[in-house]
């Protein structure tokens, strides 16, 4: 049986969903993802996750090697109902959440009203998976944006994150310490440059291991046209990728986009929003360098209302 429940607080947002990151089992989509509290806007340089950002999105966002299905609607009262079905190496996954069920409930609560400019505080609180749910403070300012995150159990892992400057040049380190143990799980550290049509970043991931450096330019706003690269270098490899990617908007509701990297593989999709937030995409991917090999094929449909 199911259990909804309605609560209004000043200053107060509540809305149940799947977190961004660490989610608890259950529905990890991108499309779950739009669906979480947005961040506050703020003129200053953001949070950590949005150095490279524009890059990694034209490269890699919306190619897919699956067949996908997702379906979210609301009811009258506000609740929301999302189904997704996904097919892959010819096995089949599908999963339904609500966001308020008693058996399984995520709630992400936001509160922004806390008496300080920038200041956001989140809470997700998903059961019965409770170990995890995690607090998150998120402060932004025009020369800062810096997000702590606590997981909500007895030997939490911390995560903290700091970008120091101003819309066109910043710089930023991301951590996270397992307090059960005392190890850092993850350290991090970036710089970005950026204009109205130019992105640039260099980062160090992997705990040092490896060193990327990211480009993205919109070439005319008026039709989406942008060009992308990125190059990684991996220290304990010695292996270097390198990948370009382009899009351009055929018209206001389609858009194509292509990838190539170095080892020799090509992607390339179509994407049409057929209606507001519903989107039918078709990409593929070929190794050149195994012509003879059936190329990769992927689908995928998103419905919302």
């Amino acid at each position: 049986m199911e259990a909804e429940a309605e609560c209004k607080v000043p200053g107060v947002y509540a809305e149940t969903g799947i977190p961004v990151e660490d989610p608890a089992p259950g529905l990890n989509s991108d499309v779950s993802k739009k669906d979480t509290p947005p961040a506050v806007a703020a003129p200053g340089p953001g949070l950590y996750f949005e150095i490279g950002k524009k890059a990694r999105d034209l490269l890699y966002k919306d190619f897919h090697t699956d067949q996908k299905f997702t379906l979210t609607t609301y009811t009258n009262n506000g609740v929301a109902i999302t189904a997704a079905s996904t097919m892959k190496d010819e096995a089949i996954f599908s999963e339904i959440q609500t966001k308020l069920k008693s058996n399984n409930v995520l709630t992400t609560i936001t509160t922004e009203d806390l008496g300080v400019s920038g200041l956001k505080q989140i809470v997700s609180l998903p059961f019965p998976y409770q170990t995890a749910g995690k607090a998150e403070l998120q402060y932004l300012h025009d020369y800062a944006g810096i997000s702590l995150g606590v997981g909500l159990s007895s030997k939490p892992l911390v995560n903290l994150s700091g970008v120091f400057g101003n819309k066109s040049v910043a710089v930023g380190a991301d951590v996270a310490v397992d307090t059960s143990t005392g190890d850092f799980t993850k350290y991090n550290a970036g710089l970005t440059i950026n204009n109205s049509d130019l992105a640039a970043a260099l980062t160090l991931n992997n705990k040092g291991d490896s060193l990327t450096a990211s480009y993205y330019h919109l070439v005319n706003k008026e039709s989406g046209t942008a060009a992308g690269a990125e190059l990684t270098h991996s220290f304990s490899t010695k292996e270097n990728t390198l990948s370009f990617g382009t899009q351009h908007a055929l018209d206001p509701l389609t858009t194509v986009k292509a990838r190539y990297n170095n080892h020799g593989m090509v992607s390339a999709l179509i994407q049409h929003e057929w209606r507001p937030k519903s989107f039918f995409t078709l990409s593929t991917e070929v190794d050149t360098k195994a012509i003879d090999k059936a190329s990769k094929v992927g689908l995928s449909l998103v419905l919302k209302p």
